[in-house]
């Protein structure tokens, strides 16, 4: 492959510093719901700087997700319907809710442009410090330290939350935990799995020459199990079939067609929709996610990602684009591929005039999940169902409560995908303001947008990047409220955080909403 190829962490580019910032609000994670809490804070009066361990703004969003996870259009409002609005100035229209990933990137720049904020890129924390409960300093590993009275961590593995020592669990409870139905280890959903029987040994029908690879041999655990596992990482990629855009799928460096053997032994039962999922983008774009029973996602590839150290992390990063990179190479090009299926792969392809510092392949990978703080209030199912309705919410969850597969294993002779689940027909619910904050004792000056207090199942729902932003708006607004009244985060009335979060155009209650929701869906299509 190209020698400019993505990468998650660039110790060479850090360098050394004895630099100090001292700001009002500091921002760790340049994601999408980093960029509102910063333009929330400047909006909000406040000094602001924003750091992140790359160098792009915007996180998944400007990363190759441009087919919008929202389920509700009514249920966003704020700073985050103001970026799909702006994406629809682009395009032309009133609002859009696909874009190309540079169109994402262009306005989170402009958005820092406009509100003069501070972007400091290639920041990887080293430590946090603290005074009893507050969070006093974020201390970079090349020197640099932030200083400040509020902090957000904007990340989408909790980073800055776990260096102040807030609660936090990686992996899936058990059905028992909270009483849910739906979490733990989750066998028997038919999407995204094997539609035959694959032979998932190295010899035909023999378990004792050992797995094919991509399959665990790990034990898996039983119905319901809390363990270690979170969902599969992928990439979303945007590919073109222009001619004029297109870029062939380059083979890895690494390549090794064996890897892909048991993909070979489903397409030989004459099934192919690793191109399922693929969705239209403008200007003959796509968003091209995970799809089916071998696909995008590298189950299993990323249970080491959420505690791992950057070094680790940027080897695991790059674990996941030879994976990629070498289905594409191999479904496009490998002769064990049927020749309509693979003339069908090779019409796709990378895009010239897309992440062209990185050769084509987005600069984000997909972390659907990694950290969850354990609050005051853990997020579940029941909450996402409305069988406990939350008092104090400062955004609502609206998607299905959507899990990717969290492992592959073989199962009485055949391969067989675990973790996937899909639970969809209930209406937008609160996300409690006490999810978004750590236990006073722990800390009272950070907000947690993304990482937040939730249970694994419940989390696959709230995950959205249209929510991340709306809950990294709430999140400035309150740290405004609690700098302005001397108090913990924890102490800030609600009443008055509900009454600035709805003058700022959040939307917090569903049933004022359903009418419009009905106007808009229609409208939209």
């Amino acid at each position: 492959m190209q020698n400019n190829i993505p990468r998650y962490y660039e110790p060479e580019m850090t360098g050394t510093t004895s630099r100090c910032t001292e700001v009002d609000l500091f921002v760790y994670g340049a994601t999408s719901g980093g960029i509102t809490a910063a333009v929330e804070a400047v909006r909000q009066e406040l000094r602001v700087a924003i750091a992140d361990v790359g160098c792009r703004l915007g996180g998944l969003t400007s990363g190759g997700l441009g087919a919008t996870d929202f389920g509700n259009k009514a249920a966003i409002g704020g700073l985050s319907r103001e970026f799909y609005r702006a994406v629809g100035k682009h395009y032309g229209k009133e609002e859009q809710w696909t874009w190309e990933p540079r169109v994402a990137e262009e306005i989170y720049n402009r958005w820092l442009r406009e509100h003069q904020i501070p972007f400091f890129p290639y920041k990887a924390l080293s430590q946090v410090e603290k005074n009893d409960n507050l969070i006093v300093s974020a201390l970079m590993q090349d020197g640099h330290l932030f200083r400040a009275k509020m902090f957000i961590d904007a990340t989408y593995e909790g980073d800055l939350m776990a260096k102040a020592g807030v609660s936090y669990i990686v992996g899936r409870e058990s059905t028992g935990t909270y009483g849910e139905i739906y979490n733990g280890v989750h066998f028997g959903h038919p999407n995204h799995n094997f539609k035959v029987a694959v032979d998932p040994y190295v010899k035909r029908g023999d378990r004792h020459s050992g797995l094919l690879p991509e399959i665990s041999a790990e034990a898996p655990g039983k119905q319901g199990d809390g363990d270690h596992r979170i969902q599969a990482y992928n990439y979303r990629f945007c590919l073109t079939r222009e001619a004029s855009n297109r870029k062939p799928f380059p083979r890895p460096d690494h390549y090794n067609p064996a890897r892909y053997e048991l993909l070979a032994r489903y397409l030989d039962e004459g099934i192919f929709d690793v191109f399922g999922l693929t969705v239209g983008m403008p200007n003959g774009k796509t968003d091209t996610n995970n799809y089916g029973a071998f696909a995008t996602d590298y189950i299993g590839g990323n249970y080491r990602w959420p505690e791992a150290d950057y070094a680790e992390r940027e080897k695991i990063f790059q674990a996941h684009l030879e994976y990629s990179a070498g289905l594409f190479y191999f479904l496009a090009n490998d002769p064990r591929v049927p020749e309509t299926f693979r003339k069908d792969a090779a019409e796709f392809g990378l895009c010239k005039d897309e992440f062209t510092a990185t050769g084509g392949w987005p600069h984000q990978l997909y972390i659907r999940e990694a950290r969850r703080m354990v609050s005051d209030v853990v997020i579940t199912e029941h909450h996402c169902l409305g069988r406990d309705p939350i008092g104090d919410p400062v955004a609502l969850g609206a998607y299905a409560m959507d899990s990717h597969n969290c492992q592959r294993i073989a199962w009485n002779g055949r391969a067989l995908n675990e973790g996937n689940v899909e639970i969809n027909g209930f209406q937008p619910y609160g996300i409690s303001y006490r999810a978004i904050i750590p236990r006073e004792r722990e800390c009272a000056n950070l907000l947690v947008p993304w990482a937040l207090s939730a249970s694994h199942i419940a989390f696959g729902s709230i995950r959205m990047e249209p929510v991340f932003m709306v809950l990294g708006q709430s999140s400035a607004i309150a740290a405004k409220m609690a700098l302005e009244e001397n108090l913990p985060l924890q102490q800030i009335p609600y009443h008055d955080l509900q009454s600035r979060l709805l003058q700022k155009g959040q939307v917090l209650e569903w049933q004022k909403y359903q009418h419009r929701s009905v106007r808009i869906l229609t409208a939209d299509g």
